[in-house]
């Protein structure tokens, strides 16, 4: 076992972020953690990483993250920050030697030339040519900076960190890079050993295709967490099963307990021979009915709703481009690009950064003029709104509700006035927040205040250059189901492989050469480029992961056995008892955590892990023998 965290809590001002979550990573685990904004992602990473010591503002408030001794951990943000690396402006090969000194004996170095020596085996590694290593941090695209902060981090620890601990790491990467980071986490080291990962991440493909594991960090589950071995379809699948079971307990239970209320009700003669311990449960049974409808709630809880207003436009074509083709700084972008878009058409574009993809949006708007082609618009024009990956920076100082709604405290949208604080809660901000400043908002609050103004603006033609950064799933779900209910026409740029799977009627592949092609499925599309890359150089090998087994069909109803009612008869004692040894394996945890025996320490991990999955397990059967015996 590699590090654990034992039953550790955290507390933001007056909010709880989340509170008793234990976890753990082994060897070659590559762990999905994932969550609703503001659940606590960042900050739980933060202290298994142990960022800024075992001290301050990113240590827990309770519990304790154990490392194994000589553990070689290594964490990159989520915001790829380069300034405290020192003197004027290094390059990024200098980025990645000052790294390395700094690990010292961690990074097996002990001077400046063994230093420079691993610093360009690291950049070779991750894929740097010359250009990019002799470049300045902040002349590097989002995607390159990126891989510069891996280097890094890599650097720290020469070359072969134990686990890498990643926040969003697939943000401002195009597809090329995500192919890139799926491959370094998939392929083995030197020797065929793997390093673990844990990443935070929105990326369904990602998770799809890297986790061996995937958790989810909510308030909707017992414990904090929901964990499930194998990949993001895997989850959805005993998430779902757990959920229902949940759900089903909850039903089960406020029957219960109205039949407990009714005879609690009575006169004490009435209830005279009655035990205190049947009153006793009956009250554990109200404070359980509580816990489980709280959680219930919160699995209920959905992302932003996000809904896009239309012109009403009554046209078989909005826009129509022939042969358009462009260069910039005597580099040709693309050329002899056909496109046409009416309602309902939704165009995907695909490229590696800097192929041309934000300029061919804007030829097509109108913002720049092809140098060769031409472009036919219907009359009048259509009236295009875009969501800019480059959105306009709000003053931190800008309070919410300014942000939300500049004019007054009223927006008017689909035809009717909604209060500001109306408005907001459609985007799950908290009232509180109004009057707070969009500074002390989180990546994934800004985005959302984004979207609701751009909700504002009636468009025929939807322009997303980059839209999905900093969403939680469930706000991604929602923003898919509302642009796939959207009437006009959509131009959809993202590295989201998931969204342009669902969404896109066609695709456009920029190959960053000049080239561009239309092809009917991302599917077709990323053989293409896959194809086109295998041409360049040798393809990295990656294992195919099996597709998970569709699960079994559900049983038909039966009444109830003679075994399963005496089952069903003691389940809730079962429950009881299951739950009272969870707490007892939670204490032991706690206990072999201030020692220095770390086979205690695995031992009292795996005891509280098999007696959490033993209480989902009652709860699933107390939910599958009620439904039975109905």
């Amino acid at each position: 076992m590699l590090l654990t965290a034992q039953s550790i809590s955290k507390i933001r001002g007056v909010r709880t972020l989340f509170q008793g979550v234990s976890f753990s990573v082994n060897e070659g685990d590559r762990v999905g953690l994932i969550g609703p904004n503001g659940a606590g992602k960042s900050t739980l990473l933060k202290l298994l990483a142990k960022v800024g010591g075992e001290a301050g503002d990113n240590a827990p408030d309770a519990g304790t993250v154990t490392w194994a001794k000589g553990l070689r951990a290594v964490y990159v943000p989520q915001q790829d920050d380069f300034d405290d690396d020192g003197g004027e402006s290094p390059v990024a090969r200098e980025v990645v030697v000052r790294a390395a000194e700094r690990g010292g004996h961690a990074a097996g170095v002990h001077d400046r030339h063994e230093a420079e020596i691993l610093a360009e085996m690291i950049l070779s590694r991750i894929g740097f040519d010359e250009m990019h290593a002799s470049a300045s941090p902040l002349s590097l695209s989002g995607g390159w900076r990126k891989r510069l902060s891996v280097a890094r981090a890599l650097a720290s620890c020469g070359g072969e960190p134990d686990v890498l601990l990643l926040d969003e790491p697939t943000n401002h990467l195009d597809l090329e890079g995500i192919q890139w980071l799926e491959e370094l986490l998939l392929k083995p080291q030197a020797g065929g050993r793997r390093f673990a990962s844990v990443f935070v991440t929105h990326d369904r493909a990602f998770l799809e295709n890297v986790a061996t594991r995937v958790v989810e960090l909510s308030p909707a589950y017992p414990m904090g967490t929901l964990s499930a071995e194998g990949n993001y379809t895997e989850f959805l699948r005993r998430k779902s099963e757990f959920l229902s079971g949940q759900a089903k307990a909850e039903q089960a239970l406020s029957n219960q307990v109205r039949k407990d209320l009714d005879w609690l009700s009575r006169k004490p003669e009435a209830r005279r021979t009655k035990s205190k311990s049947k009153i006793f449960a009956s009250y554990d049974r109200q404070e359980m009915l509580s816990e489980l409808k709280t959680r219930n709630a919160a699995a209920g809880a959905e992302g932003a709703k996000v809904d896009f207003s239309a012109t009403g436009r009554k046209t078989n074509k909005l826009l129509v481009s022939l042969a358009i083709s462009k260069s910039l700084g005597g580099r040709a972008l693309f050329k002899d690009v056909d496109v046409e878009l009416g309602p309902g058409a939704c165009l995907g574009l695909l490229g590696p950064n800097g192929s041309g993809k934000t300029t061919l949006i804007r030829v097509l708007t109108g913002e720049l003029a092809p140098d060769a082609g031409s472009i036919k618009r219907c009359e009048p024009p259509p009236r295009v709104v875009t969501f800019s990956q480059h959105r306009e920076d709000f003053d931190p100082a800008t309070l919410l509700r300014e942000a939300l709604c500049p004019v007054s405290d009223q927006v008017r949208f689909q035809g009717q006035s909604m209060h500001i604080t109306s408005w907001s809660r459609r985007f799950l901000f908290r009232d509180e927040q109004l009057a707070q400043p969009v500074g002390s908002l989180s990546g994934g609050e800004l985005a959302r205040v984004h979207i609701a103004r751009l909700m504002l603006e009636p468009a025929d033609v939807l322009v997303l250059d980059e839209p999905t950064n900093d969403l939680d799933i469930p706000t991604l779900q929602m923003f898919e189901e509302a642009l796939e209910d959207f009437p006009g026409a959509l131009v959809l740029v993202t590295h989201d492989r998931a969204m342009l799977s669902r969404l896109a009627t066609e695709v456009l592949l920029l190959d960053g050469k000049g080239g561009a092609k239309v092809f009917a499925h991302l599917d077709q599309a990323l053989a293409a480029q896959r194809a086109a890359e295998a041409a360049a150089s040798e393809p990295a090998s990656a294992p195919v992961r099996p597709a998970a087994p569709p699960p079994p069909p559900a049983p038909q109803k039966k009444k109830l056995t003679y075994n399963e009612q005496r089952e069903f008869d003691s389940i809730e004692k079962r429950i009881h008892e299951a739950e009272a040894a969870a707490t007892k394996a939670e204490q032991r945890v706690n206990a072999a955590s201030g020692g220095s025996d770390h086979r205690e320490m695995a031992e009292a991990c795996r005891e509280l892990e098999e007696a959490q999955a033993l209480v989902t397990g009652l709860y699933e059967r107390w939910a599958e023998l009620e439904a039975k015996s109905k």
